[in-house]
């Protein structure tokens, strides 16, 4: 019998020995809070960071290849094209990045509106189940945006406008004779027939290139003036990313 709460004894300190202490007092519970809140903002930062980086590769080549293409007669439109398919993966990569962003961000953004604005100045209508929130979140952590939204959000913010100014370098491309191999003395187009010549892509008719390029151009149009209902984060403040 000794010999069995010996061992239960045992059990139990090297159970308590492996258990991490928990905070006890409200100085602890402070102190963890601000440890914690510093190291959501370091991975926050991180990603923002992994964010930041596709926007400049996609802004480097874009000026890259507006200066290859516009610079010389014999450069092909369809290195124009080329830059709106990379331009098209970057957006992905920049979309996905974005979703793990936003978690990181949303647990920032949960501490500082429901705990240091409280300590500031003090609502009475402040949600008592703000901690719950980011407890689910640490225990089974999921993306909070879906894929296409967060390609939406970056459409709106940066790339909207890196596709305008490769569809405008485009268009300049195949309806200016002096940017052609040719290097016809007029300045622009005498027929629409003319564009629709240039705008041929190998064995590819013009016009089936010009009809691709419409559709898709539409469809980035769609998603950067669709916007859905703002909830979460957005539904607070202006100032987002």
């Amino acid at each position: 019998m000794a010999t069995e709460l010996t061992t239960s004894h045992l059990m139990d300190s090297t159970a308590d020995i492996k258990r991490p202490p928990l905070p006890q007092t409200t100085g602890e519970i402070t102190n963890t809070l601000n440890h914690y809140y510093r190291g959501e903002l370091a991975r926050m930062t991180s990603w923002r960071d992994r964010i930041d980086r596709t926007s400049n590769w996609a802004i480097t080549v874009v000026a890259a290849l507006l200066s290859v293409s516009l610079s010389t007669p014999s450069s092909h439109h369809g290195v124009l094209l080329f830059g709106m398919m990379l331009i098209t993966l970057l957006l992905m990569i920049e979309a996905r990045r974005y979703r793990f962003f936003d978690v990181y961000r949303a647990r920032v953004r949960q501490l500082e509106r429901s705990y240091f604005a409280q300590i500031l100045a003090p609502e009475a209508e402040l949600n008592p189940d703000w901690a719950l929130s980011i407890a689910k979140s640490l225990r089974a952590p999921r993306v909070l945006l879906g894929y296409f939204e967060a390609i939406q959000r970056r459409l709106r913010r940066n790339y909207c406008w890196m596709y305008v100014i490769l569809l405008l370098a485009w268009i300049l491309k195949i309806s200016t004779p002096k940017l052609q191999t040719e290097g016809a003395p007029q300045e622009l187009a005498h027929s629409w027939s003319y564009i629709v010549d240039n705008a041929a892509l190998g064995p590819v008719p013009g016009w089936l290139v010009i009809a691709m390029v419409v559709l898709f151009y539409a469809s980035i149009l769609y998603g950067t003036l669709h916007r859905g209902p703002d909830d979460g984060d957005f539904a607070h403040g202006e100032a987002h990313v």
